[in-house]
């Protein structure tokens, strides 16, 4: 079972989506405690310095698709 999962689909312009992704950015770039606007709230994260990314492309009938995921471990490690 999940702790969380929160879903948004939405339709935005170029320049709206490309707002969204630099807000992103910005947030992992500061890491630490990041607040997201997502839709109707915002979503508090912690972001550490290191995490795995995955980029995915798919074509299919005739739509693309991009997909970015990052991931990371919500404990610190021990050393």
């Amino acid at each position: 079972m999940k702790d969380l999962e929160f879903t948004q689909k939405r339709t935005l312009s170029r320049a709206e989506a490309a707002g969204q992704l630099e807000a992103l950015a910005a947030a992992l770039r500061r890491g630490g405690q990041a607040e997201l606007e997502l839709g109707p709230g915002r979503l508090t994260l912690r972001i550490p310095d290191e995490l795995s990314t995955e980029i995915e492309v798919e074509l299919e009938d005739g739509k693309i698709e991009l997909e970015v995921e990052l991931t990371w471990h919500t404990e610190q490690p021990e050393h």
